[in-house]
């Protein structure tokens, strides 16, 4: 039986917003070395304060500060931290009700072991020693002790206006056997694709069931590496992280020999020359690049033989 494929997959981008005048107060507050509540029309004092009263749905406009210390409502131990959280040895989450506040604040709590935690236990702030107006600029909370918390000095007057959030995802990818030999003919310099035996289409990358009638596919097929461009968009805009300055071209390339197109760079020629209908071919990065992965095409290009007749791509718009 051949062996499946699988690797680790990493989705990551930075998440960025506005914070608005209620959350960017409370950051301000955070990088200036203290911490501000908002008072609801019930009477709540709520940390972080609420951009909308639960009550009226008025925006929050009644800000008071509260203190650094407080007292723990309840904990849970984290015996085994995982990537991105606040310590990379055991710790505990806590909910705290710092003092002047009615509602608790859920925050890392720095202790060495689940017997030095308990609800009711008096804990303080300890602050960043570099502040940036955000949740992270509280290090977390520890055992208090009869100094208090350590003292911090504002770090200025322009109110934090927006915040930017790394977000990332991993998991572990698991092709299928189809999959498999789609990534397995790449690695060797080949395009290959599965054919249904009820209908007689072929896909590429390949499917373990026919999508048009269900029937399982079961005959390997390699396609050519000559297609056609049956739709496009020419990228005008820049984003973080693009590796080609715009404009250029993505496309759906109807490889001859396959039923379904697939999506991928187009270059060699100007973005304001691509038609639908273009010739076009592989061009794979050098073989010592090659891995499993369809990015060992690097691009396709015209091949400059004459376009190719609509009724012939029609039918996979």
């Amino acid at each position: 039986m051949t062996r499946t494929l699988s690797a680790p997959v990493t989705v990551a981008f930075d998440y960025t917003r506005s914070t608005g005048p209620v959350i960017g107060r409370f950051l301000t507050g955070l990088r200036d070395g203290v911490v501000v509540a908002g008072r609801t029309s019930g009477g709540e004092v709520v940390v972080p304060p609420l951009e909308y009263d639960p009550d009226t749905h008025d925006q929050t406009s009644d800000f008071v500060e509260v203190a650094s210390v407080g007292t723990v409502t309840s904990w849970t131990w984290v015996p085994e931290p995982v990537k991105d959280q606040p310590f990379d040895r055991p710790f505990a989450f806590a909910l705290v009700t710092l003092d002047g506040a009615t509602r608790p604040f859920f925050h890392a709590l720095d202790v060495a072991s689940p017997d030095e935690v308990s609800t009711g236990m008096r804990v303080q702030v300890r602050w960043a020693a570099e502040r940036t107006g955000a949740i992270t600029d509280i290090e977390c909370f520890e055992p208090a002790t009869d100094a208090g918390p350590t003292g911090v000095e504002a770090l200025g007057d322009n109110p934090v206006t927006g915040v930017i959030t790394p977000v990332s995802l991993d998991y572990l990818y698991a092709a299928s056997p189809e999959e498999s030999a789609f990534y397995r003919g790449l690695n060797e310099g080949r395009i290959l694709g599965q054919r249904c035996p009820t209908c007689s289409k072929v896909y590429v990358p390949p499917r373990s069931a026919c999508p048009a009638d269900g029937t399982p596919t079961a005959e390997e097929v390699e396609v050519s590496q000559t297609g056609t461009i049956t739709t496009f968009c020419i990228v005008n805009v820049p984003f973080l992280g693009q590796k080609i300055v715009p404009p250029y071209v993505s496309a759906y390339v109807l490889l001859d020999g396959a039923d379904i197109a697939v999506l991928h760079l187009i270059l060699g020629v100007p973005a304001d020359e691509v038609r639908m209908g273009m010739r076009v071919k592989a061009v794979w990065k050098p073989r010592e690049e090659w891995t499993y992965s369809l990015e060992n095409i690097d691009h396709f290009e015209p091949t400059g033989d004459p376009d190719a007749d609509y009724d012939t791509y029609r039918h996979h718009l």
